[in-house]
C-alpha cells in the first residue's frame, strides 16, 4: 500500500516536472526592467512599461485606466 503511495507521488512530481511552464518566473506584460519576480507584482503604468511596444499612440483614456488598474473601481474622466 505504502509502496503504491510512493510511485502514484513519484509519478505526480514528474508529471509536474515534466509539464510546468519553463519561463514561469516572467510575468507577460511587464518589460525586461519591471518588477517580476513574483505573481503578485503590479508594473507602472504606461506604455513604457509594457513588454510589447504600443500599437498605436495612447489616449488619454488609456493612460487613466492603465493608471487605475488593479483597482476595482473604473476611472472617472471620460
Amino acid at each position: 500500500m505504502i509502496g503504491k503511495m510512493v510511485a502514484l507521488g513519484l509519478a505526480g512530481l514528474a508529471g509536474y516536472a515534466l509539464f510546468k511552464r519553463k519561463d514561469a518566473s516572467r510575468n507577460a506584460a511587464f518589460a525586461k526592467d519591471q518588477p517580476h519576480n513574483f505573481h503578485t507584482d503590479v508594473r507602472d503604468a504606461g506604455p513604457g512599461a509594457m513588454r510589447d511596444p504600443e500599437a498605436r499612440e495612447w489616449t488619454e483614456t488609456d493612460e487613466d485606466l492603465d493608471e487605475s488598474f488593479p483597482a476595482s473601481d473604473p476611472p472617472g474622466g471620460y
